[in-house]
């Protein structure tokens, strides 16, 4: 006689396990964390209009970091490499960091592998944003998020005059004629 293991009778459960847990933290977490007021939302500021530099990640300049520089004396700061190594490995591909100048805030241009990116679902990809996001802004970083195709997917902007600091995540959605928007 055969008894079938709980696996084998779920299906898909474990991948909507997975989704309803995500769900339900991003949920708590919207209701926990205060929004805004609209007044807040003045606050933050636009997000980054510079273009995507990426010929800096094979002919960097001093002034960058990207995913391949390596500080011999101490942590790269802002440090995303633990976040690409753990769970960001395949969508996560390089990064360009910028520091602040007097016309821009510090920023970090995250550059993802657009098929895997395409294959995630709307939470999916707002969940990565807030937490790489999460993590730039620990060191004063604004994100923008970029396929190799220079097309903006988001950003995570912050006011980091306020205490705590004011933020927003943005996305852009294509839909299935390839019209985008933005959210």
């Amino acid at each position: 006689m055969h008894i079938p293991k709980l696996c084998d009778a779920c299906g898909g459960l474990h991948q909507r396990q997975t989704s309803l847990s995500l769900l339900l933290t991003i949920a708590l977490t919207t209701l926990l964390i205060p929004s805004p007021s609209p007044a807040q939302t003045r606050l933050i500021p636009s997000p980054s209009s510079a273009p995507l530099e990426l010929d800096l990640l094979t002919k960097p300049k001093a002034y960058v970091i990207t995913a391949n520089t390596i500080h011999p004396q101490g942590l790269t700061v802002p440090s995303l490499w633990w976040a690409q190594q753990n769970s960001e490995r395949k969508l996560l591909d390089n990064w360009i960091a910028y520091p602040a100048s007097d016309k821009e805030p510090a920023r970090v241009d995250l550059i993802v592998n657009q098929q895997i990116w395409s294959l995630l679902e709307y939470i999916e990809r707002y969940d990565f944003v807030n937490r790489l996001g999460s993590a730039a802004r620990n060191f004063g970083y604004n994100v923008r998020v970029f396929n190799y195709q220079k097309e903006p997917l988001a950003t995570y902007t912050c006011n980091f005059s306020t205490s705590p600091a004011l933020c927003s995540i943005q996305t852009t959605v294509k839909n299935k004629i390839g019209l985008q928007r933005s959210l």
